[in-house]
């Protein structure tokens, strides 16, 4: 039985100044953080890893901070009307939890600062500038999932010896264009490059599960990769068991494919990238005029 392994990245990107410890005075005061998640049932862990690093900092929820949170539970059409009624609501900063949402509050503010926790390729996907200087009112954390395909089927390679054809599970609109056709390029170079076939197979949503999976099992591939997406995520119990009933073994590009039984995971530890967002927060909301917290 093969050991799974993990790999943990994250690059952040450049953000304001410095925190600066304040008391709490008047309750009007109080910060407003809007959590705009895309679904949070299956993903509650997210919720408390943010929730931890804002602790950590000495916020303490209901007390020297309010949190607005907004669920599309896994529905991505509900997200722009979700960013508009926290906007309504006067939230200081807007926390996006995948490229989605953060999409959905860009296109509602040019002005509020908005801080997303994991994103494929924030530059290709125009939230920001460079990673260095995000610029405009965006800034956050990045997963460069794009660089690390080719390395998730090197990993796949090497875990399965002698594998020569390879399902690649990937769901068209789940991230930005542009950051879609490097991931998918980035897949047909390492394929070539490790000589292996590749079989891409879209997943729209997961009433697609089935249907995808058929028609991996006529091409008869030996493993399985899975493409990053916010849709694929919250499903991957379901991808897990599905590969496992078509024996695949297979590799996804987060940790909890691999706690949710899957072989190995390659890929950014989107907890811990929650966690450190929330040092984001902290520094837009000492730069506010409009609250003091009392961070420390």
């Amino acid at each position: 039985m093969l050991n799974r392994r993990t790999f943990l990245c994250g690059l952040t990107l450049g953000t304001l100044s410095a925190p600066l410890a304040a008391e709490a005075q008047q309750a009007a005061k109080v910060p407003r953080i809007g959590w705009l998640a895309t679904n949070l049932a299956a993903n509650p862990h997210l919720r408390e890893a943010f929730r931890q690093g804002l602790r950590d900092l000495g916020y303490v929820e209901g007390r020297n901070v309010v949190i607005e949170y907004r669920d599309a539970e896994g529905k991505l059409d509900r997200l722009p009307a979700l960013a508009a009624e926290l906007i309504t609501l006067k939230v200081d900063v807007i926390v996006a939890a995948s490229a989605a949402a953060t999409m959905a509050a860009k296109q509602a503010t040019r002005t509020l600062p908005i801080v997303f926790a994991a994103v494929a390729d924030p530059v290709q996907s125009g939230f920001v500038t460079s990673l260095a200087r995000p610029g405009g009112n965006v800034t956050g954390l990045s997963v460069l999932a794009p660089e690390l395909v080719g390395k998730c089927l090197e990993q796949l390679t090497q875990a399965v010896p002698g594998v020569s054809r390879v399902a690649v599970l990937w769901h068209p609109g789940g991230q930005g264009e542009r950051t879609e056709k490097d991931m998918l390029k980035e897949a047909d170079v390492a394929g070539r490059a490790l000589g292996v076939r590749l079989q891409f197979v879209e997943a729209r949503g997961p009433a697609d599960f089935d249907r995808a999976f058929s028609d991996m099992a006529r091409a008869r591939p030996g493993a399985l990769t899975v493409l990053t997406s916010s849709m694929l995520f919250g499903e991957r119990r379901r991808l897990v068991d599905l590969a496992a009933k078509n024996h695949l073994p297979a590799v996804y590009p987060w940790r909890e494919g691999a706690d949710a039984g899957g072989l190995m995971a390659y890929g950014a530890n989107l907890a811990d990238l929650q966690r450190r967002a929330a040092t984001y927060v902290d520094k837009i909301l000492n730069l506010s005029p409009r609250s003091t917290t009392a961070a420390g």
